[in-house]
């Protein structure tokens, strides 16, 4: 399709997040023999998808709406981003509501090995992969900058989130949440 084509089928909007800016076509990658590969995109989206700019996953969160497109290209442009995030917990719920057929799904996973490389992996000081909504317990007594908070050793944080720094993870510390160093917790559970 040329760039027109998808203006119109777009309604000159980016066909993942819903932005008019800095529009263009956007092939998908690893779509060989595929017929309909393209779709418009805006400047936000094409950085992060050709990796000049890290996925900024509040950004993201617009695949909710542009995973159910009729278009095929949308749907696996959208399980490839859902499943580079799903370590966040909200991607990874989108990504088990999100149904494609055997095709569309061979296509999807044809793309996410070569994303799977690139993966940030947190790790807690024993090794252990974390994942997002794990449990950690905190190994020593932690002041948290800009605050009077100490967060001490033994402390439970239920339900962390992962980030972009493979050294760092996020959670809920005596009702604030606070940026934790992957080597200073424990996962329990």
């Amino acid at each position: 399709m040329n760039e027109q084509q998808l203006r119109q089928r777009s309604g000159d909007q980016c066909e993942l997040c819903g932005d008019g800016s800095e529009l263009g076509v956007y092939s998908i990658p690893h779509s060989e023999g595929r017929g309909d590969t393209d779709i418009l995109v805006c400047g936000r989206c094409r950085a992060q998808l050709e990796g000049g700019q890290p996925l900024d996953s509040a950004h993201w969160r617009c695949l909710g709406d542009s995973m159910w497109s009729p278009v095929p290209a949308v749907q696996v442009q959208a399980w490839r981003l859902l499943k580079r995030l799903s370590g966040e917990t909200w991607a990874q719920d989108l990504l088990d509501m999100l149904y494609l057929e055997d095709d569309l799904r061979q296509w999807a996973e044809a793309g996410a090995t070569v994303a799977e490389e690139e993966r940030v992996v947190q790790r807690d000081c024993n090794g252990v992969e974390l994942c997002a909504g794990d449990t950690v317990t905190i190994v020593k007594d932690l002041d948290v900058k800009g605050t009077s908070i100490v967060a001490k050793r033994g402390t439970a944080v239920r339900g962390i989130s992962l980030t972009d720094n493979p050294e760092q993870i996020e959670g809920r510390v005596n009702g604030q949440r606070i940026v934790i160093l992957s080597r200073f917790v424990k996962k329990t559970g």
